[in-house]
C-alpha cells in the first residue's frame, strides 16, 4: 500500500468528528515540527519554521514561512473543510419508550437512506463544568464502537418501499441502541458521563455527532478503488496536510485552511464564510513585522486552491454528467469549472495549475456540471469573495457524494496529494 494511502486510511479512521480530524491534523504538525499559536495572544514567528492555529477546535490554521521569505514574495493558500452530512444529536436526547432511541437533526444534505442498516458510532466534544465560569473544560468523546443502528422498516410492512420512499427526518432517522430495562430517564447522559469519568450533573452541553463506524477499504480486483465513510472532505484535508508539511520552498508563505461548517454554507465564526483566515493572515504579517499595506498586497498577489471532492461519471448513469467535461476515477485530479462561478473559475489561474501538472507529471481533466443539473457551492467561491486572489477549485472525483460511504480511485488520492505538495513547494511567483 502506497504511503499517501496508509496516511489517508489512519485520517480517515481518526476523523470521526471535524473535532477529531482537526486534532489528527495537529498531531501530524506537532511531528513535523509545526509550533501551536492562539489567537489572543501575541506571536513571535520567525522564517524557517511552521505554526498552527484550532479556531474552536474544528477549524485548522497552518503556515509555513521560507526560509529566504522577503517582503513580496508570494501567498499560497489550499482550503478545504473537516465537516460532512450527519446526524447530529440534540439536547435532552433520549426518547421516551421501551427502546433507548436517540433524538437527532440532520446536518447539511445526506443521502438519508445511506444512514439506515448501519453500525454507528458517536463523536465530538463535550464541555464540562470548571471553576471558571468563562472557561469550562473542554473534552473530546469517541465511543469507538458501534453503539448505534436506524433499521429500515420491513418490506412486508411497507410493500412500495422498493418503489422509492421519501424518509421523515424525525421520524424515520432516530436511532436506538438497544431495549431500556431501567427506569433511568438519562441513559445516554449517563453512559456518557461514564466514557468521560464525570458526573452527569458536570456536563454542561455537547456537540455530538454519529458516524458511520464500517471500516476503510481497498476494494476492486486491482484494489485501485478506495470505499470509506467521509471521503468528503477528508480526502482534501490530509492532501493539504501532506502538501503543507512536505512541500518546503525556500521563499513566501503556504497557508492550508481547514474549515468546518461547510456541508451548511459556511456561515459562521469558524466557517469558510468568516473573518477568521483574513484575522490569521493579518495577524500573520504583523507578526513579520509588516504593515497592512504588505498584508494587502500580499492578498492581491496571492493564490489559492480550495480543494473539495469532484462527481466521477457515474457506471449506471453516465447521462448525469455534462456531454464533454467528465472524468473517470483513477484519471486524476479534476479541475472544476463554472461560467456562473459556482466554482472559483479563473482561466489565468486554472492555467498555473496546468503547467504545474504537465511539470510534475500529475493526470488531470477539467470537469464541468450538466447545464440543467448545478453543482453545490465551494470554498473557492465564497473565500476568495473578500480575499481577491486568484483562485482554482479542484479535488478528486468521487462517487456517490453525500452517502454515509463513498468510493474513489486510489491512484486519484496519490495525484491529489502529489500536486498540494507541487503548489507549495514550486519556487517563484513573486
Amino acid at each position: 500500500m502506497e504511503q499517501e494511502i496508509k496516511e489517508f486510511f489512519s485520517m480517515l479512521q481518526k476523523s470521526v468528528s471535524p473535532f477529531h480530524a482537526v486534532a489528527e491534523g495537529a498531531n501530524q504538525l506537532k511531528k513535523a515540527g509545526y509550533q501551536e499559536q492562539k489567537l489572543n495572544e501575541k506571536w513571535h514567528l520567525s522564517k524557517g519554521n511552521g505554526y498552527f492555529i484550532r479556531p474552536y477546535d474544528s477549524t485548522l490554521i497552518a503556515f509555513r514561512i521560507g526560509e529566504h521569505y522577503q517582503a513580496g514574495d508570494m501567498l499560497r493558500v489550499e482550503a478545504a473543510h473537516t465537516d460532512w452530512p450527519c446526524l447530529k444529536l440534540k439536547s435532552l436526547p433520549e426518547k421516551k419508550g421501551h427502546y433507548q432511541s436517540l433524538n437527532v437533526e440532520v446536518y447539511g444534505g445526506p443521502i438519508l437512506s445511506t444512514w439506515l442498516d448501519r453500525p454507528l458510532s458517536a463523536a465530538g466534544r463535550v464541555a464540562i463544568k470548571g471553576t471558571d465560569v468563562f472557561h469550562p473544560i473542554i473534552k473530546l468523546i469517541d465511543f469507538q464502537k458501534p453503539c448505534f443502528i436506524i433499521p429500515n422498516l420491513a418490506i412486508h410492512m411497507n410493500r412500495k418501499v422498493n418503489e422509492g420512499m421519501e424518509l421523515n427526518r424525525q421520524v424515520d432517522m432516530l436511532p436506538f441502541c438497544g431495549v431500556n430495562t431501567s427506569s433511568e430517564k438519562n441513559w445516554f447522559l449517563t453512559a456518557l458521563s461514564k466514557e468521560l469519568q464525570v458526573n452527569v450533573s458536570d456536563i454542561m452541553d455537547y456537540e455530538i455527532n454519529l458516524y458511520n463506524k464500517d471500516s476503510s477499504e481497498q476494494i476492486g480486483l486491482n484494489e485501485d478503488l478506495i470505499s470509506s465513510p467521509r471521503l468528503d472532505n477528508i480526502s482534501s484535508v490530509q492532501a493539504c496536510l501532506n502538501g503543507l508539511i512536505h512541500g518546503k520552498r525556500t521563499d513566501g508563505i503556504n497557508v492550508i485552511a481547514l474549515f468546518d461548517n461547510e456541508e451548511i454554507g459556511s456561515h459562521t465564526k469558524q466557517g469558510g464564510d468568516s473573518n477568521i483566515l483574513p484575522m490569521v493572515l493579518e495577524h500573520l504579517y504583523t507578526a513579520l513585522s509588516q504593515n497592512r499595506e504588505d498584508y494587502l498586497t500580499a492578498i492581491a498577489g496571492g493564490m489559492m486552491l480550495s480543494i473539495d471532492v469532484a462527481h466521477a461519471i457515474h457506471p449506471n448513469h453516465p447521462e448525469k454528467c455534462d456531454i464533454t467535461n467528465q472524468i473517470y476515477l483513477n484519471e486524476g485530479v479534476a479541475i472544476k469549472l463554472s461560467g456562473n462561478q459556482r466554482y472559483a473559475t479563473d482561466c489565468e489561474a486554472v492555467s498555473i495549475i496546468e503547467q504545474l501538472c504537465q511539470k510534475h507529471q500529475i493526470p488531470y481533466k477539467k470537469f464541468a456540471n450538466r447545464s440543467d443539473i448545478p453543482g453545490g457551492s465551494t470554498l473557492g467561491t465564497i473565500t476568495s469573495s473578500f480575499l481577491p486572489m486568484k483562485t482554482v477549485d479542484l479535488g478528486a472525483p468521487i462517487l456517490a457524494m453525500h452517502s454515509s460511504r463513498e468510493t474513489m480511485g486510489a491512484n486519484d488520492q496519490i495525484h491529489l496529494c502529489k500536486l498540494a505538495k507541487s503548489f507549495f513547494e514550486e519556487e517563484g511567483g513573486r
